[in-house]
């Protein structure tokens, strides 16, 4: 029997059709990463859009793994220099967008908000100008099964914790309470839109692109073959049997001291001892789970 994952597809939706680049850009600090992760080390990376593994290659050897073909090409040719592009993503937000006009948020008050740098300062300018009641009711209905079932199959939605318009401003105020905005690219990029600008570093254009399935890929790989693994949030869409596919495979390719890095859009489970969401700034994520690969498991 197949194992699944809901971005086999290559689509956001349930519908058919070619795959799309789905992240022009990754909401994924890889600051977290460079921390885990032992410089000089051989790296596994899902692909994404690209930032991470191009961060890490300043310091590691990375393979980035993607099971999206167009995703892949497209994380390729921003190495190569090509300059970053809306995805599904990216176009999704934009729609969002309107929400602002709908808050009552003026241009002004947005652009003064990023160049804040004092956390608490940030939180006060926050409640006071930013998180009016309509900005709140117009973030449930956005964020709402209803509104998000349009654009998201029913596996990606799974993964979504209840009153998930109260859960994302609830992580939004833990971001602006703990990282200064003016040095947080995603703060801006979440508010005003901004795609990520800067060149790739020279040591990316070593990094090895694989069009693959990433449990399939790592099954495939000699024993003991990397020291780090950074999985995003490919088991946001999951089922079961490709979760624990998953952790067999990362623990046979993990080499002694290995770290594996996981994201989710859920909330932390009790034991939340290895989660450091509230580190990451792109304030997305109730999961961070950063962990030695001896102890990971699905």
């Amino acid at each position: 029997m197949e194992t699944l994952s809901a971005w086999k597809a290559g689509r956001f939706d349930s519908r058919s059709g070619a795959p799309r680049v789905l992240f022009g850009r990754m909401y994924e600090d890889a600051a977290i990463e460079c921390t885990a992760f032992r410089p000089g080390g051989r790296i596994f990376c899902i692909a994404s859009a690209g930032c991470t593994a191009m961060t890490l290659a300043r310091q590691h050897e990375v393979v980035a793994v993607d099971i999206n073909p167009a995703q892949l090409e497209y994380a390729a040719k921003r190495v190569a220099g090509a300059p970053a592009m809306l995805g599904s993503a990216e176009l999704l937000m934009q729609a969002g967008h309107a929400l602002v006009e709908f808050a009552g948020w003026t241009p002004s008050n947005v652009a003064t908000f990023l160049e804040l740098d004092d956390p608490a300062e940030q939180l006060h300018f926050w409640k006071d100008h930013l998180d009016t009641w309509r900005f709140r009711a117009g973030l449930d209905f956005a964020l709402s099964t209803a509104s998000l079932s349009a654009a998201y199959a029913p596996q990606l939605l799974a993964a979504l914790p209840p009153r998930f318009g109260a859960v994302m401003r609830s992580r939004m105020e833990r971001c602006f309470g703990l990282h200064p905005n003016r040095t947080n690219p995603f703060a801006r990029a979440l508010l005003v839109g901004e795609l990520a600008g800067r060149p790739p570093p020279g040591e990316a254009t070593s990094i090895e692109f694989v069009c693959a399935d990433a449990a399939t890929y790592l099954e495939g790989v000699p024993s003991g073959t990397f020291d780090g693994f950074t999985l995003s949030n490919i088991l946001d869409g999951a089922d079961s049997s490709y979760r624990q596919r998953i952790g067999l495979a990362v623990a046979r390719a993990a080499r002694p001291g290995a770290t594996v890095v996981l994201r989710s859009f859920s909330e932390p489970p009790i034991d939340a001892s290895f989660n450091r969401a509230a580190e990451d700034r792109s304030m997305l994520w109730g999961v961070v789970d950063v962990r030695p690969a001896e102890a990971y498991h699905v």
